[in-house]
């Protein structure tokens, strides 16, 4: 079984993460292999409108973190960068449907999208923080310019975590639906996505994004500098011993290097 499902379905492109007994969490082949779905589709005609969901009762608990540890991220191009491209850089759209935990990646990838149905389950979070890393995806500036800089702080600097009706207020969920309904909601979306006029509907797309693409790609190129010096930093050693071992981190432990005189 693959770890990313797709089906074509008329002029929809289904796409299912499929790690279910993993919570769907992304190793780097992973990455690679959904960036390159999106090129193919982006540049395939038949191919309208894609839909995004998990396999199982979770849609993506972000980074797997042993692949992580064994294929740590890089400042350059990398399997997460290229995803990051991919996604800033398509213009068809994008429908997710979210059941139980999107954790980290799981929460940032779906700021791409331009429809994302939680279901009543659903709940999202970006624990960077938590782990002395910074946020991902572009995120660092996308979440403060959709919701402001202070309920952003709460969410990136306190990692808070929110259920399917606060992500609706803060404008990062579409609609609530029960669960048992989610997929059933997010295909009909797609539908009536698939009889738009495609060329119409892409330039849409791309005249709403025109304006925040561009500090997408320079927000996404800082953060995967400081994310690589945060990876190899004391205090991310000391978080990743800490959450193997099943223990609280103590960042007491770790030295803030000298200021400059």
């Amino acid at each position: 079984m693959s770890d990313i499902n797709t089906e074509r379905s008329g002029s929809i492109l289904q796409v299912e993460l499929n790690r279910p007994a993993k919570k769907n969490a992304m190793t780097s082949a992973m990455y690679i292999a959904m960036a390159d779905i999106l090129n193919d589709a982006a540049k395939d005609d038949g191919v309208r409108v894609v839909l995004w969901h998990g396999a199982g009762d979770i849609f993506c608990a972000g980074n797997d973190i042993e692949d992580f540890l064994k294929n740590p991220m890089g400042p350059g191009d990398s399997p997460q960068s290229r995803l990051i491209d991919a996604l800033i850089n398509f213009d068809k759209p994008i429908v997710a449907a979210v059941q139980g935990a999107a954790i980290g990646g799981g929460t940032t990838m779906l700021t791409h999208c331009d429809f994302v149905y939680a279901g009543e389950s659903a709940k999202f979070q970006m624990p960077f923080i938590n782990l002395a890393l910074v946020p991902e995806f572009g995120t660092s500036y996308s979440i403060p310019a959709r919701i402001g800089y202070l309920r952003a702080a709460e969410l990136i600097q306190l990692a808070q975590p929110f259920d399917a009706k606060r992500a609706v207020e803060l404008g990062l969920a579409t609609q609530v639906v029960p669960d048992t309904e989610l997929l059933a909601t997010a295909i009909a979306t797609a539908q009536k996505l698939a009889k738009k006029p495609a060329e119409a509907l892409q330039a849409c797309k791309r005249l709403m994004r025109q304006s925040t693409r561009e500090h997408l790609q320079q927000a996404a190129r800082s953060e995967n500098e400081v994310f690589s010096a945060q990876l190899r930093s004391p205090e991310t050693k000391e978080a990743l011993t800490a959450f193997l071992e099943k223990r609280a981190p103590d960042f007491t432990r770790t030295k803030q290097p000298a200021a400059a005189a």
